[in-house]
């Protein structure tokens, strides 16, 4: 069901007096038929009746004057609209719904099956045999348990392929951290019993480990081996430690605890994970917006993103109740197939954790204000230094990166009032140029990226920094006024004397003399963040087509040469050395090599005769 979509005001009077009552989901579009808002209700007539009947907050009256058209998606039950919501949310990013900015599946412990398992990080699909553990907040705490588990429990972790090809122990077995199951320096039980070691641990059942290591050391001593009895007493003491830092008391279960905190437009929600009465540790999102939204609000918001479609724990703890507990529960408990409990008022050592994550998310949220007005004064300052009409809202900055002027790239990357806009970032193989041409490189930069925002596939900055003096400068001005750009004002950054930071020059095209700006001038900083982001970008894409290069062979580059009569010359001549040492007589033996292509593989390797 819709409405007209033209640019017309919406009648949501016609609209709602043939809307159903039932459970579904609206969208709401406005004239050039972007989504605006997708909602879902228990009673679709009732929910979308309230925006034109109720007063509204300022963010939620500009959404409603922009509607011109309302779609509807009857479902059978609320419940069945959530999940539909949720969909449509993640995949569509309504503009004034509340998002996620990290939506990527989380990382997993993987313990494969088979003789000898190994320990590996996991992220994405379950679909290899084996147990995984986890989720973990960030790939930072996935990292350093599985460190610990190498030190605690030698069990390898390396790749299959790297495992079945060694004719010797690695480096791993030389420090310890493994027992070289590849040659055949463990026996299977002996291994096996330091796998259910490491499981056990995962499980949470490190107290059940001490155990059978405390019944494996006094058989050890009893068999006069001190050696391996003194390994044992140190996993021992190694997990005691280890147990005072990561357990938390009273649990055994899995739970996340989450708090949201919210002020000045800008919403933080703390998560704390708790596997098998297990610490694995905590991650802050930054919703997006989020508005003037209440705590509440933002948990209903969040918790539907977040477990809808993911492993889901048996408890969750809040700092505020969504108002659709019940309807969250049920969605949850029929995904997880265990029921899930959603808690706000809890006791003791959960108390102090709910408390701890409010805390987390207070701090979190007060330094990513603080760094949005450090933000604001830099910009602010920049508008007053380069004599602006009004502050930049957007701002971008070019770089060319080379090595020994070949494999040439160019990069862009932007930033707005809140710092960098990463998702506008680009770059540029730049070809057909001469080597070492950086005018002609920033000029081709320019044109590929500037046709394209002109053609409507993006916005114009306010300011286009350069990297570099006036010979860039010009370079710069000469496109833009090709591709008639106008409106945007164009700041050389050139290196001062002895190249050293906080002596840039700044030149403004059509201004005779640099802008100096002292060492200490938070526009100079904002200038050089920019500028040393570009630098960065350039360099990491010039390296990235650097190495692809290295792992190409010349092969790829002959006309006729395909993937089957390459793996053919590879197998005949043993590998490229074998090839380039190969005369054209040679070649032209191989099966489906004329003497065409027999010479001109050899003119690949040796260059013309």
């Amino acid at each position: 069901m819709a409405s007209d979509s033209s640019s017309s005001p919406f009648d949501h009077k016609a609209f709602l007096k043939n809307l159903t009552s039932r459970p579904g989901v609206y969208r709401m579009l406005d004239g050039d038929e972007q989504l605006l808002y997708v909602g879902k209700a228990r009673d679709l007539k009732k929910r979308v009746s309230s925006y034109f009947s109720r007063s509204l907050n300022r963010r939620i009256q500009l959404m409603v004057s922009r509607i011109r058209a309302i779609e509807v998606t009857v479902t059978h039950t609320e419940a069945e609209a959530l999940i539909l919501e949720n969909n449509l949310i993640k995949s569509l990013k309504p503009k004034y719904n509340i998002l996620l900015r990290d939506d990527k599946s989380y990382p997993y412990i993987f313990l494969s099956a088979g003789k000898f398992p190994r320990l590996a990080y996991h992220r994405g699909a379950k679909k290899a045999k084996g147990r995984y553990f986890g989720p973990y907040p960030n790939a930072g705490s996935m990292r350093e348990t599985l460190q610990l588990l190498q030190k605690l429990f030698p069990v390898r972790q390396c790749e299959e392929s790297f495992y079945r090809n060694r004719s010797r122990p690695c480096l791993q077995y030389q420090i310890k951290h493994c027992t070289a199951p590849c040659v055949d320096l463990v026996s299977e039980d002996e291994y096996a019993d330091d796998v259910r070691d490491a499981e056990l641990f995962l499980q949470g059942k490190a107290s059940q480990v001490i155990d059978n290591l405390v019944k494996r050391m006094e058989q050890a001593s009893s068999a006069l081996e001190f050696e391996q009895a003194a390994r044992y007493r140190d996993q021992i003491a190694s997990l005691r430690r280890i147990q005072e830092k990561q357990y938390v008391s009273g649990e055994k279960g899995d739970l996340d605890i989450i708090a949201a905190a919210s002020e000045a437009g800008t919403a933080c929600i703390q998560v704390f994970f708790i596997r098998n009465g297990r610490s694995l540790g905590n991650k802050a999102f930054f919703p997006t917006q989020a508005g003037d939204a209440e705590e509440k609000t933002l948990l209903s918001a969040f918790i539907a993103r977040y477990y809808i479609g993911k492993q889901v724990p048996r408890e969750i703890i809040t700092n505020a109740m969504p108002d659709d507990q019940a309807l969250l529960e049920e969605v949850l408990n029929r995904q997880a197939d265990h029921q899930v409990r959603l808690k706000q008022h809890v006791r003791s050592e959960r108390a102090r954790w709910l408390k701890m994550a409010v805390q987390n998310a207070r701090l979190s949220l007060d330094s990513r204000l603080a760094s949005r007005a450090g933000m604001q004064e830099r910009v602010e300052m920049l508008q007053t230094s380069l004599e602006l009409d009004e502050p930049p809202k957007r701002m971008e900055c070019f770089d060319i990166s080379h090595t020994g002027s070949e494999l040439t790239v160019g990069s862009c990357v932007v930033f707005d009032a809140q710092g960098p806009i990463k998702s506008d970032y680009r770059r540029f193989n730049i070809e057909g140029i001469q080597g070492g041409d950086d005018y002609a490189a920033m000029a081709q930069a320019l044109t590929r990226r500037y046709t394209r925002i002109q053609s409507g596939e993006g916005v114009l900055p306010d300011i286009l920094f350069i990297d570099g003096g006036k010979g860039q400068l010009s370079a710069a001005a000469e496109v833009l006024q090709e591709l008639a750009v106008a409106g945007v004002t164009l700041v050389g950054v050139a290196k001062g004397p002895d190249r050293r930071p906080g002596m840039e020059q700044l030149f403004l095209f059509e201004r005779e003399t640099p802008i100096i700006l002292p060492a200490s001038s938070p526009a100079l900083h904002l200038i050089q963040q920019i500028r040393d982001e570009a630098h960065r970008f350039a360099i990491t894409g010039h390296r990235q087509r650097r190495d692809k290069r290295r792992k190409r062979s010349p092969l790829e580059d002959i006309p006729g040469i395909g993937a089957k009569r390459r793996q053919l010359l590879l197998k005949q001549f043993g590998g490229l050395q074998g090839i380039t040492r190969a005369g054209v007589e040679d070649l032209k033996r191989v099966d489906g090599i004329s003497s065409r292509l027999a010479e001109q593989i050899y003119e690949t390797f040796h260059g013309e005769k």
